[in-house]
């Protein structure tokens, strides 16, 4: 008997319980797992871009170095870009340090921030 792993994009949860999931993965490293699925449900379902911003600029911000948070960030970023066709000038120089940051180091910043960043380039049309 084979067991197949599938995988399914996490659902958007609502707003309240993404902010204190990310709240606590903040505060408490063993959150991180539940934190990354709670951000890349929004990135990817939420209808809300400023909300999921919002939470994309929280995460990389204050996400303590070497956290896998932080690549996560500017991924779910690049997905923000290419749902919304946009993005605030706050959240488009936190994707490009995130990606600076990650070709820099990667145990700093993991590479999903340069794949994040490379979306954004291709969504927005930036060079």
């Amino acid at each position: 008997m084979h067991s197949h792993l599938r995988f399914e994009n996490p659902p958007a949860l609502p707003h309240e319980a993404v902010a204190g999931i990310l709240e606590e993965a903040l505060r408490d490293r063993s959150q991180e797992g539940e934190a990354a699925v709670a951000l890349v449900g929004s990135a990817l379902n939420d209808d809300d871009r400023e909300f999921v911003e919002h939470r994309c600029v929280q995460i990389g911000t204050r996400a303590v170095p070497g956290s896998p948070l932080l690549g996560l960030a500017g991924l779910c970023l690049g997905h923000a870009a290419r749902r919304f066709g946009c993005l605030s000038d706050e959240a488009l120089a936190l994707a490009e340090s995130l990606a600076a940051r990650a070709e820099a180091d990667p145990t700093d910043v993991d590479g999903r921030a340069l794949d994040g960043f490379d979306d954004i380039r291709s969504f927005l049309h930036l060079r």
